[in-house]
């Protein structure tokens, strides 16, 4: 089976005239380099439009707010994340064998989510990613338990192995459990290990 294609983090936007997508990408690099700079907390819509060197209301009529503004540049990073899981080096990437893909899979995606937690976080009230990256994820893991020969629900199996790598789970377990990264890994690759069997 190929791996997944690659998949949009939201509907497919209608075409932009030039001056406008010339806009939206200057906000978006304007906002990914404050966040690099100076964290989440402290990007506003002000200080992306100074940056940008527009007004704000042109980021408010290309983003509509700033959670909307954060998810954006969230996608970005999502976008990048994908393709090394797409067509990447191994063992994220294609190449070894489907156990190794799958625990390769699960470090990476729980440093990416801690990497990018803030953002996360400021992209949606919830704290849970964009439908479009976590359906990409899923049906990553799914492809990985199917070649792994796992019997069973996947789409449940793969939710199963997916809820510990979210913020919701890892702030609750991180923050007020006390546990350490490593403890965090050791447990979802034993659950890794339970789900598909693997010696």
């Amino acid at each position: 089976m190929p791996d997944p294609l690659l998949l949009p983090m939201a509907d497919q936007p209608t075409a932009e005239r030039a001056d406008a997508a010339r806009n939206r990408e200057a906000l978006l690099c304007a906002a990914r380099r404050l966040v690099e700079e100076q964290g989440v907390a402290a990007v506003t819509m002000e200080a992306v439009a100074a940056a940008a060197g527009v007004g704000k209301g042109t980021v408010f009529r290309r983003f509509d707010s700033r959670e909307g503004l954060m998810a954006a540049v969230l996608d970005f990073s999502e976008t990048a994340w994908q393709a090394s899981v797409i067509s990447g080096p191994p063992p994220l990437g294609p190449g070894p064998d489907p156990w190794e893909r799958l625990l390769a899979f699960g470090r990476s995606r729980l440093e990416s989510t801690l990497v990018h937690a803030d953002l996360i976080r400021a992209a949606g009230a919830s704290g849970s990613r964009a439908a479009g990256a976590y359906s990409f994820a899923a049906m990553h893991v799914r492809h990985l338990l199917d070649s792994l020969g796992v019997d069973g629900d996947l789409p449940i199996l793969a939710t199963a192995l997916l809820a510990p790598l979210e913020i919701p789970i890892l702030d609750q377990q991180l923050h007020s459990d006390g546990f350490d990264v490593e403890r965090l890994l050791a447990g979802w690759e034993d659950l890794a290990r339970r789900i598909t069997g693997h010696a």
